[in-house]
């Protein structure tokens, strides 16, 4: 190659006594800022000549300044060489890699070449290509704030400012500055709110971003609760109070305030102080040897109660007895006085003996009469199973006669039971059913009287009866609110035995009836899901069609965040009728209810198709009422609609109830065999699709379904397919385990969770299948269902669990929805709607009915006592456990038994006592 003017400049010389060129300095990569030319240097020892060669030419010599010195110490030749290079020589290269310049040194022995220094224009863009934004976050939240710089040669440094003061992220820990120029605040304080820049500079220049101004706020937490007031009336019915202050942590920098009720309050009745007064004095006593005689008074009439005040006055007086003239000889007036002590002791006593023999015959007279009028009934003591489904009574023990709201006491119990039967019954087939319904079993119970050991406790009569009509229907459905599925103990297989062709494959989950001032309940059979209208809540002669149905399609309602959905979508109609009463809604839910890990809430679909909160199960307010039992929900509503319950779980440790179930058929190739593994909702309804699914694909209940605690720990699940028989079955490959995600399962509530498993066996002649499923959650429950079954149908043994027998009443109207006669029911209203002095109050009613939260509720009902017996209502709809109700009822009147005894005489309300037998 040759340079500028031609002449050649040879790569290598001729040998010559000496050692090669060794670079004492090299050219270095360099950058052009703005029009300024930069230097080039090289320096090597021994050199004779050194020149630059530029994108693989040679630089003319013109343009080489050259020094020239000798090394002391070595005595060699050290040549030194500068040259300039220009914006307008690198912008004006085009090649494929930038510009670049290397130096090449002569010596006797030959050349050396220097390292290839790069020449760029520098440069930095103005606008940066992400500005940091603005935010808002939680005292203790994460920031992150993302600067991305202006394009630069080279790469533009970044630094960040807080309110124009440079942050050193080696002085702070909580502060990393080092991730791709990102500000990453770990742990936010409240003195990290700021204005945020972003700084950006290379050799040319310097740039500023945006502002971003963070804010970081405390949500307002609630202090603890005041005690409560003193009740604001002296005597009779008031209310006292609670209250919080939203301080704990007040608001901060636009924090959310508080929620919820900064103050609560509840009726209370304090006892009236009653004044003591004197009773009439006694008679003058026997004349004392001293001349003289007493009489005295008690204050009894009444005695002072409560804070009343004691009698003024003197409780004794005494007088002389001769009017002054006392007889001196002591001795004959004191004989006299003695001989009239004794006469005067013995009539009292003779008087006594004679009032106590006539008082034990009367009483004898009167046991006799009343056993005599009693034995017609029977005397038997009986269990209060024998009786289950059929009502059970209570009575009123009167205080005074004559009183309009106490039942008569000449009235006969009835207690009649119709189309009952306690414990499990399987029916096999229609014949058995018809058989079993006109068997004596469902005979109506003769009429009963029960005997009980109380002195307190007599017998009430009932002149309404719960008469269900129809024969019992044969589909049993794993259903209801307070009982899991997997809890019968079963003794052997056959007492499931049971036909899944009986149960109905409608798709419409929906039930229509016409209700009319009586009230009545709707129920969505084998679901769960029913609809309480009490006694009056529809205007009389007005009659309502009145719909309760469940959404089967995906909800509408996609929870956010970590909420999930916990039951079923409800809708009830139509949606333009209020009624003047609460009615109950009892909606199942799959949730471990503890609420240390979940928040559960009540949501309602907007006309515009939108979910909005209606209040949270823990909360107090006026506006509805939820009831959480382990395993439904029952709401007291004023406006239909379609609701929905959401969970947002608290902790790890928040539980979702699922029901393992496993199914079997044989596949289309007669050689394999399909295992379908279930993990479903543990609510009715969910149950009732997969099985009704199953049906139509000619599926089998395999196994009793088992419950698998579900937690919140972001654990997948695993199931698998263990200990099948060798030499007789094989599991087809890479099936014998499956693994689902977390969030699957967790959050999949739309459709239950399918994991099919294919087996094959070698020879036609296996019918038998024995094997275990195993379900589990890692770091969590597990479940084994082992299965042991035929694979031919003819052979096949089926599995089935026991149902609330609902699907036959689908809608009951009028008295026979209750289980409690509306005349019971009336007497109770009147009993605890009024205050009283011994505290039986409708709030002593919630209590011994396990209801003590949110009183405030029912406090704002006109009747307090019927919307709490119409939640008694729907939470013992399957039950009908009148027996803790009729045992609430005596422990009200026992606890206040003693002041019943001293108050009875001043009181205008009747003292009930109440039995705990078989009935109310």
């Amino acid at each position: 190659s040759g340079n500028d003017n031609g002449e050649a400049l040879p790569e290598s010389m001729p040998s010559a006594p000496g050692t090669l060129p060794h670079f004492m300095e090299e050219p270095d990569d360099s950058y052009i800022i703005k029009s300024n030319p930069i230097v080039l240097r090289c320096k090597a020892k021994p050199a004779m000549q050194i020149f630059f060669k530029c994108n693989g030419e040679w630089v003319h010599q013109n343009e080489h300044v050259s020094e020239e010195s000798l090394d002391e110490a070595t005595g060699l030749k050290v040549r030194e060489v500068f040259i300039n290079v220009t914006r307008q020589q690198v912008e004006d290269f085009h090649g494929p890699e930038d510009y670049w310049c290397q130096c090449v040194a002569w010596s006797h022995l030959g050349t050396s070449k220097s390292r290839k220094a790069s020449v760029r224009i520098a440069y930095l863009r103005k606008n940066f290509e992400q500005d940091p934004q603005g935010k808002e976050v939680p005292i203790e939240g994460m920031i992150v704030l993302h600067c991305r710089p202006p394009e630069g040669v080279p790469a533009a440094e970044v630094e960040w400012l807080k309110n124009e003061e440079p942050i050193d992220s080696n002085l702070d820990e909580n502060i990393d500055t080092r991730a791709d120029h990102n500000l990453i605040i770990r742990q936010a304080r409240l003195s990290d709110s700021g204005n945020y820049t972003c700084m950006a500079a290379n050799i040319v220049a310097k740039r500023r971003s945006m502002s971003a101004t963070v804010v970081v706020y405390v949500n307002g937490g609630w202090s603890s609760w005041t005690e409560w007031s003193n009740c604001n009336a002296r005597c009779g019915r008031g209310w006292q109070k609670r209250s919080r202050t939203c301080t704990n942590p007040a608001p901060l920098n636009g924090g959310a305030f508080c929620e919820g009720m900064s103050v609560q309050k509840i009726t209370c009745t304090s006892l009236c102080p009653v004044d003591g007064s004197w009773e009439v004095w006694s008679e003058w006593s026997v004349c004392s040897p001293e001349c003289e005689h007493l009489r005295v008074r008690e204050c009894v009439a009444p005695p002072p109660r409560n804070g009343g005040k004691f009698c003024e006055g003197l409780g004794q007086e005494s007088e002389n007895c001769t009017e002054g003239l006392c007889i001196q000889d002591k001795k004959p007036l004191h004989e006299i006085k003695s001989q009239n002590l004794e006469t005067a002791s013995d009539i009292a006593l003779y008087s006594g003996l004679g009032a106590a023999v006539l008082a034990v015959a009367v009483l004898v007279v009167a046991v006799t009469l009343y056993r005599r009028s009693q034995s017609e009934y029977g005397v038997d003591v009986i269990d209060s199973s024998a009786l289950t489904g059929g009502f059970q009574t209570f009575n009123f023990k009167a205080a005074r006669q004559g009183n309009s709201l106490l039942l008569n006491s000449s009235m006969q119990p009835d207690l009649t039971v119709s189309r009952t039967y306690s414990g499990p019954i399987c029916l096999q087939d229609p014949m058995d059913k018809e058989l079993m319904t006109e068997s004596s079993l469902f005979n109506p119970l003769s009429d009963i009287k029960v005997k009980v050991q109380s002195s307190f406790m007599v017998s009430l009569g009932v002149t309404e009866r719960a008469e269900y009509h129809g024969k019992a229907h044969s589909g049993t459905f794993p259903h209801g609110n307070h009982r899991a599925f997997g809890t019968i103990q079963a003794r052997n297989k056959a007492m499931y035995v049971q036909n899944l062709s009986s149960i109905s494959t409608t798709s419409e989950l929906k039930t229509t009836a016409l209700f009319g001032h009586l009230g009545g309940r709707l129920v969505v059979p084998n679901t769960g899901v029913s609809l309480l209208i009490p006694h009056g809540a529809i205007p009389e002669e007005s009659s309502w069609e009145i719909y309760l149905a469940i959404t089967q399609k995906e909800s509408s309602l996609q929870p956010e965040g970590s909420d999930v959905l916990l039951g079923p979508e409800v809708t009830c109609g139509p949606s333009e009728v209020t009624v003047s009463t609460p009615f109950a809604l009892t909606i199942p839910h799959c949730a471990d209810a503890d609420p240390e890990h979940w928040n559960i809430h009540l949501k309602r679909r907007t006309q515009q198709g939108k979910w909005e909160e209606v209040m949270s199960v823990e909360e107090e307010t006026t506006s509805c009422y939820c009831l959480l039992d382990p395993y439904a929900c029952h709401i007291l509503l004023n406006s239909f609609g379609t609701y929905a319950l959401i969970g947002e779980p608290i902790s790890d440790c928040a539980v979702r109830q699922l029901k393992v179930a496993v199914f079997g058929c044989l596949s289309c190739n007669s050689l394999d065999y399909n295992l379908r593994v279930y993990c479903m909702d543990n609510t009715p309804c969910a149950f009732q699709e997969v099985v009704s699914d199953e049906r139509l694909q000619g599926g089998q209940l395999l196994e009793e379904p088992k419950l698998l605690h579900f937690k919140g720990n972001t654990c997948s699940l695993q199931i698998s397919v263990l200990d099948i028989p060798p030499f007789l079955w094989r599991i087809k490959p890479f099936t014998a385990c499956q693994e689902v995600p977390f969030s699957r399962v967790w959050r999949g509530s739309a459709r239950p969770l399918l994991c099919a498993f294919s087996l094959e066996r070698y020879s036609p002649g296996t019918t038998q299948l024995s094997c275990k499923v195993c379900v589990r959650q890692l770091k969590g429950h597990e479940q084994v269902l082992h299965v042991q079954t035929s694979i031919l149908e003819s052979e096949r043994e089926t599995i089935t669990f026991f149902a609330h027998d609902d699907s036959n009443f689908p809608a009951q109207v009028g008295p026979k929805a209750f289980k409690i006669p509306f005349s019971i029911r009336q007497r109770i209203c009147a009993t605890f709607d009024t205050p009283s002095a011994k505290g039986k109050d409708w709030q002593m009613l919630a209590q011994k009915n396990s209801i003590n939260r949110n009183l405030s509720y029912f406090a704002t009902q006109s009747s307090p006592s019927a919307v709490i017996l119409d939640l008694w209502e729907a939470r013992h709809q399957h039950d009908g456990d009148l027996d803790s109700l009729a045992c609430a009822l005596e422990e009200i009147g026992r606890t206040h038994s003693k002041v019943s005894d001293l108050t009875e005489t001043e009181l205008d309300e009747p003292d009930f006592n109440y039995s705990r037998q078989n009935g109310l």
